[in-house]
């Protein structure tokens, strides 16, 4: 599938603010009184946190790639 460059850029920008939402979300509930009853929602945030840093990584190929003109768009 084939993106443009814009899109690529918007996915990032909107990853990137989703990634700083469960970071925030994640500090909360660590700082709660009894964190460890919120362990499994911590844990799904850190995997959603690591999930969403590789597709950024992958964004950041393709813009890559197109900025040395060996991509498309």
């Amino acid at each position: 599938m084939e993106f443009t460059k814009e899109e690529l850029t918007e996915a990032r920008r909107q990853i990137a603010s989703t990634i700083h939402k469960l970071r925030e979300t994640v500090k909360t509930l660590e700082g709660k009184e009894r964190p460890e009853r919120y362990k499994a929602q911590i844990t799904l945030a850190a995997r959603r946190i690591k999930a969403f840093e590789i597709a950024v990584s992958l964004i950041e190929d393709a813009l890559a790639e197109r900025e040395m003109g060996t991509g498309r768009g």
